[in-house]
């Protein structure tokens, strides 16, 4: 079966509140859905949905990256297997638009799959199995931190993730300390995310402190780009650190080989539109674990179409722990999908239909 058309639609998602982290205040988010036909049938659908200000994807020039994609992708003859759609993404796309990979590669194991938003033939899209995930509690002041902790709490999270680093330290270690004096870490897992926050000089000092509450895992302390300081923190720091940012624009193998033996975290956090895709996220776990580094899959904000690609790999992977997938209700104009999270899980719930693009 040949793709006879294929086409790019933009969509705004535009968020509830106003999404806090330490790089500035999300208020909306672009994204660009491909979708692949045979005739009038929609064979297959990916997402493209960079990131400004994190993705190297460069943004202005999406629309014309897509529509170059879409040229080349018409007319040829559909894979038949994931390894030849890894291969055919990977011939068509460029590493300076990872996010436009992970589109290519879901798009076509959708239509390998015959276009049900079906991306791994696994237990997750069969509703046959839960993933558990952090509830994600967003910066902003004491007030509306605090009401989101208590949100996710009462909704049945055992994991909670808190991000840090743009209101007073002090003030987010009270937070901490609040729900310590409640729920201790055989109760509630608590990770936080500085993206990048602390200052070298700083770091080990304010993890150290953090440690006090028997923290999971903090992500990316420090800035990306600092190996040499991000290399001595893996090693003297109390808290397991978690590699997020440090990730990006790493495109080899052996660069990723490099990066993982030189820093030695403990953990890695893989969101597939950030590193490259499908196989570029297979690439790091494999180095990982020759590496006896642990890791999890993460959404970064796309809408429900390319949380499900992420929810379907995160199966067809066979995760344990927590995965942070629970992005999908951030929207007020999200697509409608299956996609279900209840007491700290999220799972395809098929009796639920999807909405339109």
């Amino acid at each position: 079966m040949k793709i006879s058309r294929a086409k790019i639609v933009h969509h705004q998602l535009k968020f509830k509140f106003e999404a806090g982290t330490s790089r500035g205040t999300l208020t909306d988010k672009d994204t660009w859905y491909l979708q692949l036909f045979h005739g009038t049938d929609l064979l297959g659908l990916g997402e493209a949905g960079p990131l400004k200000g994190l993705s190297i994807d460069p943004v202005d020039l999406m629309d014309h990256e897509l529509q170059r994609i879409c040229m080349l992708l018409e007319g040829i003859e559909l894979p038949q297997e994931m390894s030849e759609a890894i291969e055919l993404a990977e011939q068509l796309s460029s590493e300076k638009f990872p996010s436009v990979r992970f589109a290519i590669e879901t798009a076509l194991l959708d239509a390998i799959h015959g276009g049900k938003k079906k991306v791994f033939d696994t237990a997750f899209y069969n509703s046959e199995q839960k993933i558990p995930i952090n509830g994600l509690v967003w910066m902003g002041d004491e007030a509306f931190m605090q009401k989101q902790i208590t949100e996710k709490l009462e909704l049945g999270f055992e994991c909670i993730k808190i991000k840090i680093g743009a209101i007073n330290f002090d003030t987010e270690i009270k937070l901490l300390r609040s729900i310590r004096s409640e729920f201790n870490a055989n109760q509630i897992t608590l990770r936080v995310d500085a993206n990048g926050a602390f200052l070298p000089d700083e770091a080990l000092e304010k993890l150290s402190i953090l440690s006090e509450f028997d923290i999971h895992s903090i992500e990316q302390p420090i800035k990306a780009g600092q190996i040499d300081e991000m290399k001595k923190l893996c090693k003297q720091t109390p808290i397991p650190i978690a590699l997020d940012e440090e990730l990006i624009g790493i495109n080899t193998y052996s660069e990723k080989q490099n990066l993982l033996q030189t820093i030695k975290p403990q953990y890695i956090i893989l969101k597939p539109s950030l590193i490259g895709g499908i196989q570029s996220t297979l690439e790091w776990i494999e180095i990982a674990q020759e590496n006896k580094i642990e890791w999890w899959l993460t959404s970064m904000l796309e809408s429900n179409i390319g949380l499900n690609a992420i929810c379907q790999l995160a199966s067809y992977l066979k995760v344990k722990m927590p995965q942070g997938l629970g992005t999908g209700q951030l929207y007020h104009n999200n697509i409608n999908s299956p996609l279900t999270i209840a007491n700290g899980e999220i799972y395809y719930d098929k009796s639920i239909d999807w909405g339109l693009i």
